[in-house]
């Protein structure tokens, strides 16, 4: 059986005083992945200060979108585009500097991409 492993994870790390929210992004995206994951990830969004939240967005393992959940995640992107800090970009992918510079032009807070987790949260643990 040939089974294809797909869709969103969300965890809290805390570094010191600062609780960072971890995304873990996987195979390629479905409409009912963010019907499953959205609730968790606005729960978390409002139990946060305005526009503090700060996000690792870990897209290593990221295939793509099909078209709906493409449209699913613009939406959510300009939903969402004032209530995150800082958001860093994880992955190996050549692709992520072009994504961080493009997002960064609708979103509030500041978008920054890595190749390693650890710089990544040290960078969000720092502020900006």
């Amino acid at each position: 059986m040939n089974t294809t492993k797909h869709g969103i994870s969300i965890n809290i790390e805390n570094i010191e005083d600062e609780s960072i929210l971890v995304l873990n992004v996987f195979g390629k995206l479905t409409h009912s992945d963010y019907e499953s994951f959205t609730p968790a990830l606005e729960s978390a969004i409002n139990q946060a200060p305005d526009s503090t939240v700060k996000l690792l967005v870990d897209i290593s393992d990221l295939q793509g979108w099909e078209l709906r959940a493409f449209w699913d995640d613009c939406k959510m992107g300009l939903k969402h585009n004032k209530d995150f800090k800082q958001i860093a970009l994880l992955s190996n992918k050549n692709w992520q500097d072009i994504a961080a510079k493009v997002g960064n032009w609708f979103l509030a807070g500041e978008l920054k991409s890595f190749g390693n987790k650890d710089d990544a949260l040290n960078w969000l643990s720092q502020g900006t």
